[in-house]
């Protein structure tokens, strides 16, 4: 395992004005880790669509996988796919949860992320992320600080204690315009639910578009007292 110290990566990593220390973040991740020993976890949100764009300018090989939970909207498989094309070298995988909705459903009830959403993303997402990171050191996930309260104190590497590995998360100092600014620069293709309101998107069931335009994640889990999926909690190892 790696170590390190936080406060010396932030300071070492801040010489790179270009993408705000994202480049020099992951080939520091890609040197510092074998190639079977880091993933990156993407939600091909406009976030992921940007760094791994950034990913292949580093290793264009990476291992990048997507938590396939059955109940995604078209349009995000939609755009996995162009990202696919784009980006023949990289390796692009889809993970299914091990429990089929209908399995789910007997076992837990009819649309259990109505009545117990929190379930639902554990047993659609942390489960099958928990399976994938048992056998990493480290991976790589599209965090910004700007995107919500609970992700304001994540560094660029960070212990994750919930998944016991690194966690590295190249975008934190990115804002919003910075990720559409560098999108439209390289002309990427993304999911066109951005442009119908929705800066955050996750399973179609529990997405929205945002309510408050100042809040990326305000369309997520409407009339739930839930922020995250479990996947980023305890963000900055702390």
């Amino acid at each position: 395992m790696i170590t390190y110290q936080s406060s010396d990566i932030e300071k070492n990593f801040l010489t790179d004005n270009e993408t705000k220390g994202a480049l020099d973040v992951l080939e520091w991740a890609y040197s510092s880790y074998k190639s079977e020993d880091i993933i990156y976890a993407c939600s091909f949100g406009i976030e992921g669509i940007v760094l791994i764009d950034l990913i292949s300018r580093v290793k264009q090989d990476a291992s990048i996988f997507f938590l396939d939970t059955n109940v995604h909207f078209q349009e995000t498989y939609d755009v996995i796919e162009k990202v696919k094309k784009r980006y023949p070298t990289l390796s692009i995988k889809l993970v299914e949860p091990k429990i089929s909705l209908q399995e789910q459903e007997k076992q837990y009830g009819k649309e259990l992320w109505k009545s117990d959403p929190n379930q639902c993303c554990h047993l659609r997402k942390v489960v099958p992320l928990q399976d994938i990171l048992s056998t990493k050191e480290a991976w790589i996930s599209g965090l910004r600080r700007e995107q919500s309260p609970t992700r304001q104190n994540t560094n660029f590497v960070n212990r994750d204690h919930k998944f016991k590995n690194i966690k590295i998360c190249p975008l934190i100092h990115w804002t919003w315009k910075d990720i559409w600014r560098y999108a439209h620069r390289k002309d990427l293709d993304y999911n066109v639910l951005h442009d119908k309101g929705y800066p955050s998107i996750g399973c179609s069931h529990c997405t929205v578009p945002a309510i408050k335009e100042d809040d990326f994640r305000s369309g997520r889990w409407q009339g739930q007292s839930k922020l995250e999926c479990g996947l980023h909690e305890d963000v900055s190892g702390r």
